[in-house]
């Protein structure tokens, strides 16, 4: 077998993935144990709280979702009532969703956790190193600051 100097440690695809997966963890915890929503629902509640009524395709444009995880999310979150579907009246093929109070009320929750989560998830580096990390992973995912 021939030796590398190619360490897995130090690959930045896994870096990246396990950060992904140790930071994601406390906060699923929170947002599956309070409303009982898997990682996509989440993504979607916090899409239309963010950016308001959306097409199933604009978010899984945006967050980089496939459209058949988004479309079952959709249906379960419509189903348990955080958010509604109503025909686009210029293009009937399209459906716009929106929050419903309920949903509404679910993302500002989660959004306050949220923000105290990732407060604790960067409570060892600088203020300078959290900016740095920040503008990294949003270059990286070519995220722009809007």
């Amino acid at each position: 077998m021939a030796r590398s100097d190619f360490d897995l440690i130090d690959f930045l695809p896994y870096l990246l993935n396990q950060a992904a997966e140790k930071s994601s963890l406390g906060f699923q915890a929170y947002y599956k144990g309070t409303y009982g929503f898997l990682r996509t629902e989440w993504r979607v509640l916090f899409h239309l709280g963010r950016y308001g009524e959306m097409t199933a395709v604009e978010i899984g444009a945006r967050a980089m979702i496939h459209k058949t995880k988004i479309s079952r999310a959709v249906a379960r979150l419509t189903e348990r009532r955080f958010l509604t579907r109503r025909e686009d009246m210029a293009d009937r093929r399209r459906e716009v969703l929106s929050l419903t109070p309920l949903g509404r009320k679910a993302f500002e929750d989660l959004c306050e956790k949220a923000a105290v989560y990732d407060r604790d998830c960067v409570a060892g580096l600088s203020e300078e190193e959290q900016r740095v990390l920040r503008a990294a992973l949003r270059h990286l995912a070519n995220i722009p600051r809007d």
